[in-house]
């Protein structure tokens, strides 16, 4: 399958950044990205030669940076801030920087600019307090997940879908859904997991499609999770900011992407949002990791998304029992609840220490107590 015809550029320049990466497995990258191998090398000499520039399909720009006049390079400065009309002057610099440009002035100095231009509102409309997150230590170890709030369009409405990446921050996931129904983000995912690889750990809150229910905590999507070995950590409740780095990356999207603008469809907003990741993993300097982009920390998962589940089977001593619809199994001449969202998949129940105290276990992870001592729930 040749490049996306949607978003060529996002896709040449999440491919060379992937690929730069120490040990990096060029050849698997061409697989996951659905090129040729030959192509893949073509776009990271031209990378490596020209940067983000030799990603188009005819570069235009010089192969070398002449050192510019204070005049130029605030004309750059300021084209830089017309693109990204949220970044401040830190992240202005370090662009300039990393694109290969001489004489690039201080933030300060940058900052003074915008000031000068009558550009600082805008930077301080989205300012932030930094505060010291968790950061696991490498990636794909987890992954958070969320529906950014629903907002209108002239044809209906859109509920963001973010997937990212903990350690990175890399967006590994951004759709323009019409719902938040469980078949949707499954889609979306089983996609992104053809590319990245599977997550060791996936981190939600508690809303649908995939938000604890009680006494029985599963819901189809989280079990479906749970098949593939990824392993469901729920956010605590009334503490989002367990999922802090995904609520920032949110703020982000607001205010780079969504403020002020009002779209016409689904389309309309993923084409954006197409736009925009790019920027965001590859270009974009990320305060929390040190003014690097995500793109620089991040390489696929080597657990690749299996296409064919194998059956699932339990160890010779287990009782193995299929769930019925509505949740039950049918154990000791009674039936007991586990959860209607493993109906048609087995399962297996061992003994606790406690007699009459059961565990019933989905592949090994243990879900449920079935205690034989109280009334089965006829």
């Amino acid at each position: 399958m040749p490049w996306k015809e949607r978003s060529i550029m996002s896709e040449r320049l999440e491919f060379v950044y992937l690929a730069l990466q120490e040990g990096a497995n060029r050849s698997d990258l061409c697989r996951r990205f659905g090129i040729s191998r030959e192509t893949g090398y073509k776009w990271i000499k031209r990378f490596e030669e020209e940067g983000v520039a030799g990603l188009e399909d005819e570069s235009r720009r010089p192969h070398t940076s002449p050192n510019r006049t204070s005049e130029e390079m605030e004309r750059l400065v300021l084209k830089a801030k017309r693109e990204h009309s949220a970044w401040g002057g830190r992240k202005v610099r370090t662009l300039l920087i990393r694109e290969g440009y001489e004489g690039v002035p201080s933030a300060s100095t940058i900052t003074e600019i915008f000031r000068r231009e009558g550009l600082l509102d805008r930077i301080e409309s989205v300012k932030h307090k930094p505060w010291q997150r968790f950061e696991r230590e490498s990636p794909n170890e987890l992954w958070q997940m969320d529906f950014k709030g629903h907002f209108a369009m002239r044809e209906g409405r859109c509920h963001p879908l973010t997937v990212l990446d903990d350690h990175s921050r890399f967006n590994v996931g951004l759709w323009a859904c019409g719902n938040e129904q469980a078949q949707t983000v499954k889609e979306h995912l089983t996609q992104t997991f053809r590319i990245y690889g599977l997550p060791e750990y996936m981190l939600v809150d508690n809303g649908a499609p995939w938000g604890q229910d009680g006494e029985h905590p599963y819901t189809f999507l989280t079990v479906w999770l749970l098949r593939l070995g990824v392993q469901v950590i729920h956010s605590g409740a009334y503490h989002p900011q367990t999922g802090g780095k995904d609520e920032r990356f949110h703020r982000t999207l607001k205010a780079e992407v969504l403020q002020g603008r009002f779209f016409q469809n689904l389309p309309h907003v993923q084409a954006a949002f197409d736009q925009w990741r790019p920027i965001y993993n590859c270009q974009r300097p990320h305060e929390g990791i040190g003014m690097e982009v995500p793109a620089s920390r991040y390489r696929p998962s080597e657990r690749l998304y299996p296409e064919q589940l194998p059956p699932i089977e339990y160890a010779p001593g287990d009782i193995v029992r299929k769930v019925q619809n509505g949740g039950w199994v049918h154990f000791h001449n009674h039936v007991y609840r586990v959860g209607k969202a493993f109906y048609g998949y087995p399962v297996a129940l061992r003994p606790t220490e406690t007699d009459g105290l059961w565990t019933v276990f989905f592949m090994t992870y243990p879900i449920i107590l079935i205690d034989e001592r109280t009334d089965p729930q006829e």
